[in-house]
């Protein structure tokens, strides 16, 4: 049996008591989650935290120590939301900054949870009281006893489990569930990884900007940054797997986009490391060509080729991994507390408690998921002589992107063709995607020889994916909250991608196995609400009742 880690907040960030902590609880599991309203001299931390820290961007950002032992969540942002917004039980608080609303940190409280404050006052105090905290003589310590009844402990886990699919998000999830013991087998019906959308040369990462922040920003950035961390836990882009994180110039549209970036680079939101805005004369100096209405340059953004990513974050998962390729996966089966999958001779392939689908657009040949509202949009990607164009040594995007020479092929597009099964490389794609890199670059459009690949991109209606435990609409029940929606017992999705996949699925992966392990997840409540996979069944049921 694993032993749960101790979770602990600090309502204000203090490296002192972070590094005391990880001392009193060494050789233990814990995991330290801190609010971060301003920036954080991170100097005095040992190199493993100062080598992961991140940029002062408002959201969550997970860092887990090399023996994986202790994980540090810290939350930046205003700290009354980002505490509203927390979704984790806790254990011990640190009150350094204390909430105007007790009741707001008193959900967040495991029964017999300690607090320490560093001050308080008769008024905060006597809140806190009245929230559930019985101090003792000190005044500044106290013990919160719950008026419900206590949430029940998670019970021991059956750490096995079935992916089905190994592109990235079926890769990424063998990778996150093996590190935390499970055993898995990966079910594929190609002969190796990567075989379906996840087979291009190369995937592109860098940040979404919007002016308000919205929710999609707000994922995708988590997802980024997530995704920079653990390809470095891996080895490093360009060791542990093919790619290169030599940035990305995103160009602006027009010149009334052009103002849109210029609005969102003044709010001083994003530090330079992360993105840094560049006027028409600095973006044309970078390029190399005319770039009249300025760039965003995201130093840390890339390519990488996802299969690569693929077989690097598989070879992680040692021992604990087995592979069932040249198998197809048609039908699920619930026996006994555990789900068979069977070919289609109907002989088993595998069985385990827990299934998890990420198998792109092929999810839905399942019946337990012929619901989910997915679909597919095609992607013809070109494949370019550097001999053909004046590569630069990063990637280039606007309306379609291009990559650096590597292995001799420069790649650009990708169309987006909805309604499109069309799998063949057709010369008006090559065109369309020679064009728009013609146009970027300021040369006159040229002919190439047909080459290049298409894939599929799995999307949701709303764009966002689809993580964690699949809906069973065919179980009546009135929905107002998520929580209210049936779902399938121990049946999971890591779909609906889009084209973000590789950033996507390292992050997705980790709020997968937290669910399944009952871990502090590592996005905040609206933004798990987000990719929810039960929303639409929820929505249907609102608008019907």
């Amino acid at each position: 049996m694993t032993m749960a880690a101790l979770v602990v907040l600090d309502t204000d960030f203090d490296g002192a008591r972070f590094l005391a902590a990880c001392g009193r609880h060494g050789g233990k599991r814990l995991h330290y989650t801190a609010l971060a309203p301003r920036p954080v001299d991170a100097g005095q931390l040992p190199s493993p935290w100062r080598e992961q820290w991140p940029p002062h961007v408002r959201g969550l950002h997970r860092m887990v120590s090399r023996d994986g032992l202790v994980t540090l969540d810290l939350l930046i942002g205003e700290p009354g939301a980002s505490l509203a917004q927390l979704a984790l039980r806790v254990d011990e608080v640190w009150l350094a900054w204390t909430p105007p609303s007790m009741t707001v940190l008193a959900r967040l409280m495991n029964d017999g949870a300690r607090l320490q404050a560093v001050r308080l006052d008769d008024a905060q105090r006597t809140a806190l009281w009245k929230a559930g905290f019985a101090f003792d003589d000190s005044r500044l310590r106290a013990v919160f006893h719950a008026r419900q009844k206590p949430i029940e402990a998670v019970p021991d886990i059956d750490r096995r489990a079935i992916v089905i699919g190994a592109g990235v998000a079926g890769s990424a999830a063998c990778e996150r569930l093996a590190a935390r013991g499970w055993q898995v087998t990966l079910v594929e019906r190609h002969a190796q990884p990567a075989g379906e959308a996840s087979g291009n040369l190369a995937g592109i990462f860098m940040p979404l900007l919007s002016s308000d922040d919205n929710i999609p920003t707000r994922l995708v950035r988590a997802a980024y940054l997530y995704a920079l961390r653990y390809w470095a836990g891996l080895g490093g882009v360009g060791s542990a797997f093919e790619g290169a994180s030599c940035g990305v110039l995103h160009l602006a549209r027009d010149g009334a986009h052009a103002q849109v970036q210029r609005r969102i680079a003044a709010s001083g939101d994003y530090p330079p490391e992360f993105a840094r805005w560049l006027e028409a004369h600095e973006a044309s100096a970078m390029l190399g060509a005319s770039a009249p209405h300025g760039a965003w340059w995201f130093a840390q953004g890339g390519w990488a080729r996802p299969s690569s990513a693929c077989a690097a974050m598989l070879d992680a998962c040692g021992a604990r991994l087995t592979r069932c390729f040249s198998s197809s996966a048609l039908t699920l089966s619930r026996v006994d507390d555990e789900w068979q999958v069977l070919d289609a001779a109907g002989v088993a392939i595998a069985a385990a408690p827990t299934v998890i689908l990420a198998a792109g657009a092929g999810a839905v040949q399942f019946a337990q998921a012929s619901g989910l509202p997915l679909y597919t949009v095609r992607g013809q990607v070109t494949h370019l002589d550097p001999a053909s164009l004046s590569a630069r040594p990063f990637v280039v995007c606007r309306e379609s992107y291009m990559t650096p020479p590597h292995a001799g092929v420069v790649c650009v597009g990708a169309t987006y063709d909805a309604q499109d099964d069309d799998a063949s490389l057709r010369p008006a794609s090559q065109r369309d995607n020679i064009d728009k890199t013609a146009a970027i670059l300021g040369v006159a459009p040229f002919d190439a020889p047909l080459a290049g690949r298409t894939g599929f991109r799995c999307m949701a209606p709303d764009r966002m994916p689809l993580v964690g435990a699949l809906p069973d609409p065919g179980v009546p029940r009135r929905c107002e909250q998520l929580r209210d929606v049936p779902r399938w017992p121990g049946l999971f999705g890591l779909l609906g991608y889009a084209s973000r996949g590789l950033i996507w699925a390292p992050l997705a992966a980790e709020v997968l196995a937290c669910q399944l392990e009952g871990e502090p997840p590592p996005l905040e409540n609206p933004l798990l609400a987000a990719i929810d996979p039960g929303r639409f069944v929820l929505k249907e049921r609102r608008r019907a009742q």
